[in-house]
């Protein structure tokens, strides 16, 4: 007859051992996870800086906002001239190939004019660049939550990286102050935005 003891299994120490090996793979997994997103989130952030810079590195060198800039067209022939009134007019998210709107046009014009990196030919020069969250940017003069101004635009947002930026860099509140969302990220943080910085 066989001794039940020699059956051996594992000690509670061992047992022990391996659920704290376990716990610190999960923890490293969660902090890498961590660490993603908030690269992400610096990435987006540090995206509008740089689109902010840009339009006012045109602006400095030409005197006019890209896409409104009336002189455009004379200085590469591929590029549509805008009206001169001191806009971008309009707000695109996700300009497409070859469009002619100041919103679009702007970023065919600081591409040529080497500010931005890109293509600069008339049917793809015009085209959005995407943001951190595969979303798309987009630039111009829009009334967002109550503010007519210009905006640096960036869709596909998570609700709750609209929320951390917004009490990082302004306010915190969706619809006041210079980052301003398309809806209520606050109250609903689980799903996607379009997020507005001023221009």
């Amino acid at each position: 007859m066989k001794h039940l003891r020699s059956n051996k299994g594992f000690t509670l120490v061992e047992l022990a051992i391996v659920l704290v090996i376990i716990g610190i793979i999960l923890g490293a997994v969660l902090k890498g996870q961590e660490l993603i997103n908030n690269a992400k989130m610096k990435r987006a952030y540090n995206q509008y800086r740089e689109i902010l810079s840009a339009v006012y590195t045109y602006y400095d060198r030409y005197g006019k906002y890209p896409g409104d800039d009336n002189t455009a067209n004379p200085r590469w022939s591929v590029a549509t001239n805008g009206n001169n009134n001191g806009l971008i007019d309009g707000l695109t998210l996700g300009c497409g190939a070859g469009a002619t709107t100041e919103t679009c046009q702007a970023w065919l014009h600081m591409r040529l004019a080497n500010i931005l990196t890109g293509a600069t030919t008339a049917s793809d020069g015009t085209r959005s660049p995407s943001n951190a969250y595969g979303g798309s940017i987009g630039i111009g003069y829009a009334t967002v939550q109550g503010l007519t101004t210009q905006w640096i635009a960036f869709d596909n947002v998570p609700g709750d990286v609209c929320q951390s930026l917004d009490q990082q860099y302004d306010d915190g509140v969706y619809n006041t102050g210079s980052i301003r969302g398309s809806g209520d990220y606050n109250t609903n943080p689980n799903i996607i935005y379009d997020l507005y910085f001023r221009l």
